[in-house]
């Protein structure tokens, strides 16, 4: 019975405790619970605006830096730009200089023991061939030719066997005036050979190419011992480039770029061109050398047609002084033997730096091809000029009378009057 009395009041005491226990757990949960309702919201609150705040600031940061970072990069990009402005600007600048003379200086004036010719044996008669660069090459040849010699040398006769049939004489081409008196302290000069030797019997040559001073002397001044008169059948390529003496050598100079200036009209002509051209810029003048006749001669038919080539092929059969018939035109262009077509100059052009505004005028005859051959170049330079784009039909007539529609004659005459007065 003692046992079961101490049970109970244990049970007892237990249960008041467990009582209180419950108590305070049901008052610290009603607590928690109206404290989450009452204080949550403003704590979520306040954390809100501090993470807001936070982002805020954190995106002014990167906003900042990428700024910065577009700033800086923009700022390179520019002088980048700047850079390149000047380089390209420099660049075209040396395009257009003059080319470095390297200490050299025109050497044409004869030496202290040159005189003239004193006592002339015979006269030299030439016939020009060729086109007119040729035939001015030729004819300083001739020049130097007829003081090796001892000769007094006839005005030269020009080609009218070439593919283009010009009929000009020389003094139609040249000032044959001033092309006497400025030789005369070199060697005499006639319009034309003396009446009573008009009939006379000549030596007929085919002087042999690129001779020696010594072969002049020698071989061919043999010939007055029998004749008076020796005959020139070509004049190009006739004297050698090397070896020659000094004073032959100024007189070759001497006559291509001074004794053999253009006829008045020619050259107030080309001048009017020069100037056009000159009046806005800088430009280039390109000679193409893609006329019928020099792809005919050389044989060259890289990029036409098989109709372009068999007509080129008739016209090298059919020039009887065109030695050369058979040619293989891959193995020419192999060679390096061909010129470019329109469109390799445009790329070449392009390599080299000319910006596509670049003025050029194209002084050659027709090109072969025509436009089609053009496009390309065209393309890529859309500024091709020439005279007739450059004169009116007016300023054209008097050389359209006398050279013919398709002729080399003013566009020829320019490019010469270009290269030797510029």
């Amino acid at each position: 019975m003692h046992r079961h009395a101490l049970f109970r009041k244990k049970t007892r005491s237990s249960g008041i405790w467990l009582r209180l226990l419950w108590g305070f757990g049901y008052f610290g949960v009603t607590v928690a619970t109206l404290l989450s309702v009452l204080l949550l919201p403003a704590l979520l609150s306040k954390f809100k605006m501090q993470s807001e705040e936070n982002h805020s600031f954190l995106h002014q940061k990167q906003v900042h830096f990428i700024q910065v970072t577009d700033d800086v990069h923009t700022q390179a990009k520019t002088n980048n730009s700047r850079r390149s402005l000047r380089s390209r600007e420099k660049h075209l600048q040396n395009l257009w200089r003059h080319p470095p003379t390297r200490g050299f200086e025109p050497c044409v004036s004869p030496s202290k023991d040159y005189s003239g010719i004193e006592n002339p044996r015979g006269y030299l008669l030439v016939h020009a061939n060729g086109g007119l660069n040729q035939m001015r090459a030729g004819i300083c040849d001739m020049v130097a030719v007829a003081r090796l010699i001892n000769a007094t040398l006839v005005i030269p006769q020009l080609d009218k066997r070439s593919f283009w049939k010009d009929s000009s004489t020389f003094s139609d081409v040249f000032d044959e005036e001033y092309f006497i008196k400025s030789l005369e302290k070199d060697i005499p000069i006639v319009r034309k050979l003396p009446k009573e030797l008009s009939t006379a019997l000549k030596a007929h040559k085919n002087f042999r190419s690129w001779s020696s001073a010594a072969y002049y002397q020698e071989e061919i001044t043999r010939l007055w011992d029998d004749y008076k008169v020796i005959h020139a059948a070509k004049s190009d390529s006739r004297l050698a480039n090397n070896d020659l003496p000094s004073d032959i050598q100024k007189l070759r100079c001497r006559v291509h770029y001074d004794a053999l200036r253009f006829a008045p009209s020619i050259e107030a002509f080309g001048r009017n061109l020069l100037e056009r051209m000159r009046s806005k810029g800088p430009f280039i003048a390109l000679h193409l050398r893609y006329e019928k006749d020099m792809l005919a001669f050389s044989g060259c038919s890289h990029g036409l047609s098989s109709m372009q080539m068999e007509e080129l092929t008739r016209i090298r059969e059919s020039t009887s002084h065109w030695r050369v018939k058979l040619i293989d035109p891959k193995e020419q262009r192999l060679k390096g033997l061909c010129p470019l077509t329109p469109k390799e100059v445009g790329i070449f052009l392009e390599a080299l730096g000319y910006p596509s505004t670049t003025r050029i005028y194209i002084a050659a005859g027709e090109i072969y091809g025509g436009n089609y051959s053009m496009a390309a170049l065209q393309a890529r330079f859309p500024n091709l000029l020439n005279k007739e784009l450059l004169a009116s039909p007016y300023e054209l007539a008097p050389f359209r009378r006398k050279y013919g529609p398709c002729s080399r004659g003013p566009s020829s005459l320019f490019r010469s009057l270009e290269n030797n007065k510029s």
